[in-house]
């Protein structure tokens, strides 16, 4: 059974979320506040995170960060604001996904269904990816450049290896987004693409401000450059 640690302060949301997710057969670990939330994660292990990002005593995005120190658990934010710097901030701190309400709840498990599927799906790979001074070992989740382990978030490892999957073939935006969500991309804004190829240059790429191993091809997309 699947465990999912929901930090969520509306009353009538908890009920109705909670009760959908435990029909779909997850089991669901609750908590209401920031200094809740702290406690059962150091006790707890989880499958998948869904973080409220307006709390009684701060921010979920501070629990994001206190999470990314020691996990890669796949994190879903829930925000009231369609901000782009909102939605930006949740992902550039390590945040996998997004949704804002309100949303239609099928939209919501789906998008659930889709992250637990993804990570699953890199848990059970059992090869090696090699290119440009990167190496991905997938067994074990670890990417290094030039033999230096990286830091990276459970996204930008997932989008790394789509890439290296298809070096010389440009990836369409449409294509990279329903491959990373392994849902309706309709559901999910382009601008969020931009951030994660910002973000995983940032950490790959020796100058990021002139990338040569994640090209961007105008007006089709993005392609792993093989330069090896």
């Amino acid at each position: 059974m699947k465990r999912i640690f929901f930090v969520e302060d509306d009353l009538s949301l908890i009920s109705g979320l909670t009760f959908a997710m435990k029909k779909q057969g997850y089991e669901i670990e609750l908590a209401r506040t920031i200094h809740e939330a702290q406690g059962l994660w150091i006790k707890g292990t989880y499958d998948l995170v869904i973080l409220d990002v307006s709390l009684p005593d701060g921010s979920g995005y501070d629990i994001c960060r206190k999470i990314r120190e020691t996990s890669k658990v796949p994190i879903m934010f829930l925000t009231a604001a369609d901000e782009e710097t909102d939605i930006t901030m949740g992902l550039d701190i390590g945040g996998d996904d997004y949704i804002t309400k309100p949303f239609k709840l099928a939209v919501f498990l789906s998008r659930i269904n889709a992250l637990l599927r993804r990570s699953e799906n890199f848990n059970q790979a059992d090869t090696e990816l090699n290119s440009n001074g990167i190496k991905v070992q997938l067994l074990k989740g670890e990417v290094y450049k030039n033999k230096v382990l990286l830091d990276l978030t459970a996204s930008e490892y997932k989008l790394l290896c789509l890439f290296m999957e298809n070096p010389g073939i440009v990836l369409s935006p449409e294509r990279i987004l329903s491959k990373l969500w392994d849902c309706d991309e309709n559901y999910i804004d382009s601008n969020t693409l931009t951030v994660y190829i910002r973000r995983l240059r940032t950490k790959i790429e020796d100058n990021p401000g002139d990338p040569q191993k994640i090209m961007t091809v105008r007006r089709m997309g993005y392609k792993w450059n093989t330069i090896d």
